[in-house]
């Protein structure tokens, strides 16, 4: 079991056989040592693959982005907004989304001046669960004329669809720790997710 698996059974709470609570650690308190190891490990297959810009959606990917951004090599990473600020204007890349734990729907931007047909992206977030945050940043993506070499989430709840969704745009997700069901009782870590190159897994 790797350490951030050992902190999801230590600190994460199961409200739900669809909820799962990670914000004494990973996205409302944060655990910089760990974090800084999970973008290691995020960055680690896709240190060749030519990547300029680190892609997540505010706010609980920004620590995963910064730390992934650094283990890069210091490239620029950028979030997009919930909601769309005076000081961005009108010249930005939007698409609709939908929050599974907020149960809201919204919009995110991104300045058209952060994100070209230059760039080569790779995407993070902390949870994927239905896939709704990590599509609307996929359409942003090509919107802009950009390549996506992948997505990269910290946990995955793999009984529910985000995964589907993005292999059918055509998106490869990767996932640090893979949950196959979870209850009071306990949860249960994927064992056979091809995607998860054990070898760049946390220690």
């Amino acid at each position: 079991m790797n350490r951030l698996q050992e902190r999801i059974v230590q600190d994460g709470v199961v409200l739900s056989p669809t909820v799962l609570k990670v914000d004494a650690f990973l996205n409302h308190q944060v655990d910089p040592e760990l974090v800084m190891d999970i973008g290691a490990a995020m960055a680690a297959p896709h240190r060749d693959a030519g990547v300029t810009k680190v892609l997540t959606v505010e706010a609980s990917g920004i620590p995963l982005a910064m730390a992934t951004a650094l283990a890069l090599g210091g490239i620029p990473f950028v979030y997009a907004k919930k909601k769309r600020a005076i000081t961005q204007g009108d010249a930005v890349w939007t698409a609709p989304a939908y929050s599974f734990t907020r149960q809201e729907s919204y919009h995110v931007s991104l300045s058209k001046a952060y994100l070209g047909s230059e760039d080569v992206v790779l995407m993070v977030d902390d949870i994927l669960a239905e896939g709704s945050a990590l599509t609307a940043l996929t359409e942003i993506v090509h919107q802009a004329g950009a390549r996506v070499v992948g997505a990269v989430v910290a946990v995955e709840k793999r009984f529910q669809s985000g995964r589907e969704k993005l292999a059918q745009m055509g998106v490869q997700v990767r996932a640090l720790a893979g949950i196959e069901s979870m209850s009071a009782n306990g949860i249960t870590f994927a064992q056979d997710d091809e995607s998860r190159t054990p070898e760049v897994m946390l220690p």
